[in-house]
């Protein structure tokens, strides 16, 4: 028999209102023992709140029920929003703990609850843990989509156009026609819903959305590396000295640029070091350049390297030998005066929106892509096939490949990787 959880839903207090949720079979009986009757479902009352053994009362709350299976879990529901005191959330969550039969949930519990019960697929929960983590509004909107159902309701669109290739070659298979040469529209179907799914796999990615785009600032030493990266950031992350070679490791900030999420590094100036850790330095530098996705380079734009998204910046702008010398390819900037800034970031800005998803297309992540592959060649080698049963047998593969996708099947290792992202009580 399932357990009865219960745990704080909403955030740590002190906060105006705690919500506080207990799901499971004996959540109807267990939350009548604290706050007396239960109103009808989906209905909210006001119930004084009271510790079971002393009677004593902890707190005045509202109350609400749900049903299974028309809860958000699936199953039996109880919320109650209290005051949002921690002596108050304190008390309830020890009362409820007094109780036989009732244990805490474990993070992400809850969620993963309502997709065992199919309340949600696991690209809907996937959906709903970036939700939870997203710190800019691209992220938001991506991951709202994606909680919402919109990659799912794709996903079974393909599902039933590949169930029915299937049932066409069984069909043909059950009337003796294995035999037969492929019907050139079988294999056209075939090819038809691989080409589209490879067109989705050609989209930018999820990844990028959820850990930014890499921008790296590179150049050679006493550049302004460092004191640019702090102007952009708006405080000193980096240390700054007019001695060459003072960046030896490398310094990420996370920024969010116009709601364009951005991991903004900071690396040490390439040059030929001599000392061994300085040359270290130079050797990340080098490698984090290969590996970024936008550099913005404070050399001379002949000495940059081969990047195919550069954006030369001649820094120092406001130094009198610097200002007359300005490359016809470099945008001026100045850490000291914020001279070229704005044009920079919003160049910045603008290359890493054509690496992102848009906001009306739904980014796929490493694991969808993956399986949304595994079906796209699946259905690629049985157009491909002259034997029916064998290209039969290859959209059985594909459709594993959705239930994978979607969680149906052949998921169990992945399951606690995926909720162990949630916070308690979600």
């Amino acid at each position: 028999m399932t357990d009865t959880i219960f745990a704080l839903s909403s955030g740590r207090p002190p906060a105006a209102i705690s919500v506080i949720r207990l799901s499971g079979p004996g959540a109807h009986e267990a939350a009548a023992v604290v706050a007396g009757s239960l109103p009808e479902p989906r209905m909210a009352v006001v119930r004084g709140l009271r510790h079971p053994r002393s009677g004593e009362l902890l707190d005045e709350a509202l109350v609400l029920r749900f049903d299974s299976p028309a809860s958000s879990t699936g199953e039996d529901l109880v919320e109650f929003q209290c005051h949002g005191g921690r002596a108050v959330v304190d008390a309830v969550l020890a009362a409820l703990t007094s109780l036989d039969g009732l244990r805490c949930a474990e993070p992400g519990e809850f969620t993963r609850r309502a997709f065992e019960n199919g309340r949600i697929d696991l690209t809907e929960a996937e959906g709903l843990a970036d939700l939870i983590e997203a710190e800019t509004e691209s992220q938001r909107k991506a991951a709202l989509a994606l909680a919402e159902g919109g990659l799912s309701k794709q996903v079974s669109i393909w599902h039933d156009r590949l169930l029915g290739l299937s049932a066409e070659a069984e069909r043909a298979i059950d009337y003796d026609e294995a035999d037969e040469p492929l019907d050139p529209a079988f294999r056209e179907a075939c090819a038809a819903l691989a080409a589209e799914l490879r067109d989705w796999l050609d989209r930018p990615r999820a990844e990028r959305l959820k850990d930014g785009v890499k921008v790296v600032v590179a150049g050679p030493p006493n550049a302004g590396k460092s004191s640019l990266l702090n102007a952009i950031a708006g405080e000193d992350r980096a240390i700054v000295t007019p001695i060459p070679g003072t960046t030896r490791d490398h310094i990420e900030i996370p920024l969010a640029l116009g709601g364009v999420p951005v991991l903004l590094t900071d690396t040490a100036g390439l040059r030929d070091a001599t000392d061994e850790v300085e040359a270290l330095g130079v050797a990340r530098a080098e490698r984090l350049i290969d590996a970024a996705d936008i550099l913005v380079w404070l050399g001379e734009p002949q000495d940059a390297p081969d990047h195919p998204r550069t954006l030369c910046a001649h820094s120092k702008s406001d130094l009198p030998e610097r200002r007359t010398a300005v490359p016809d390819a470099s945008i001026p900037v100045s850490a000291v005066t914020g001279e070229g800034l704005a044009e920079l970031m919003r160049r910045i800005q603008d290359q890493a929106r054509t690496l992102l998803p848009t906001e009306d297309t739904i980014a796929l992540n490493r694991r969808q892509a993956g399986h949304v592959e595994e079906v796209a060649d699946a259905l690629t080698r049985a157009a491909d096939s002259t034997d029916l049963v064998l290209a039969a047998e290859e959209l059985r593969v594909g459709r594993g490949a959705f239930d994978r996708l979607t969680g149906r099947a052949g998921v169990e290792d992945l399951l606690d990787a995926v909720f162990s992202r949630f916070c308690l009580g979600k």
